[in-house]
């Protein structure tokens, strides 16, 4: 299960996965990303917020997973990794060369620094 929080003050939206991702985790997502985007050029920031990567329910799972970063990465501006899984090194890597936002990976104590880097970044 994945809980998702978007602040539409900020444009920034949280996702916090709890047990492995599953294909409506995704559709959830994807639709409150959507609406906010209805009326939004932009979203400012997405933090994913996890201890440790739970992975996926299944490949099914994995491919909407895809499919999300596929059909959103051209409108969000920044994403902030907040975990202690060395996946988020990995990740913070490898998207620099596939997606248009800026990532950025930060210990899973640091969500207040990826909040503040979010807004920074913003008025840069």
């Amino acid at each position: 299960m994945i809980h998702v929080e978007l602040n539409v003050e900020t444009g920034i939206a949280v996702f916090r996965p709890e047990g492995a991702l599953s294909k409506n985790d995704f559709d959830v997502a994807s639709s409150m990303v959507d609406q906010y985007l209805d009326t939004h050029d932009t979203l400012n920031g997405l933090i994913i917020n996890t201890e440790t990567f739970p992975g996926w329910e299944s490949f099914g799972a994995m491919v909407k997973h895809i499919r999300f970063v596929k059909n959103h990465h051209e409108r969000i501006l920044h994403i902030a990794l907040v975990t202690n899984s060395k996946f988020g090194d990995l990740i913070e890597h490898l998207t620099r060369h596939f997606i248009a936002a800026e990532v950025k990976h930060f210990p899973y104590e640091q969500l207040a620094e990826a909040t503040n880097w979010i807004l920074n970044a913003k008025q840069e």
